[in-house]
């Protein structure tokens, strides 16, 4: 017999059987799938878990990206992906539930996770501190993510520098530098910071 795949959809078992495994113990949801409760909590398991069976050229990005990466811990309610700008995609093929743009996007920028199209950590800082929209707030998690790669702050700051004619740059900078200071921040307030690694799945 075949072995199901580590993150679960109405593909592999239907949904009363995946509900009476839940009531069991058996699994347990995780983002936009299910997965066995003994499962290990790895990035590549989060990848999967974003939009199961996620096809080419999807990319995941942004909050679920960070969350990959893990510097949330919960996944965003809305899967949030990309495309490159060159690729067709037809609307039909979106999953549900998922938040889609077309980015300017390099193969750079790309990171495979367990078979998953994923943001880097610094594109994902990147793109986080570029989000314009100030009910996303999105200063602690790139803090997380900087605390996980010291890199990732000059690198994307350069990256800011280098754009030219880059809408809300001065904004982006601010938000990277206001980043910077909470990661480099005490060593008692990192350590109160609740990180994904130190979480137990069950939790998520």
């Amino acid at each position: 017999m075949a072995r199901l795949p580590s993150v679960l959809d109405l593909d592999d078992l239907p949904l009363a059987e995946l509900c009476a495994a839940r009531l069991d113990g058996e699994v347990m949801p995780i983002g936009a799938g299910w997965c066995p409760i003994d499962e290990p909590d790895l990035p590549s398991l989060r990848a999967a878990s974003v939009s199961p069976r996620l096809p080419p050229p999807f990319v995941v990005e942004r909050r679920s990206a960070a969350w990959v990466h893990g510097a949330l811990p919960a996944p965003p309610p809305v899967a949030e992906c990309c495309v490159p700008h060159s690729a067709r995609v037809a609307i039909r093929s979106l999953p549900a539930g998922m938040l889609l743009r077309e980015v300017a996007i390099e193969a750079a920028d790309i990171v495979v996770i367990g078979g998953i199209r994923c943001t880097t950590v610094h594109r994902t800082v990147y793109d986080l501190v570029r989000d314009a929209d100030p009910a996303r707030d999105a200063v602690d998690i790139v803090a997380a993510l900087l605390t996980s790669d010291r890199s990732a702050g000059h690198a994307v700051r350069a990256r800011l520098e280098r754009a030219h004619r880059l809408p809300h740059k001065a904004a982006a900078l601010a938000r990277l530098t206001s980043a910077e200071i909470v990661a480099a921040g005490p060593p008692s307030v990192v350590a109160a910071r609740p990180r994904v690694a130190d979480q137990p799945s069950l939790t998520r």
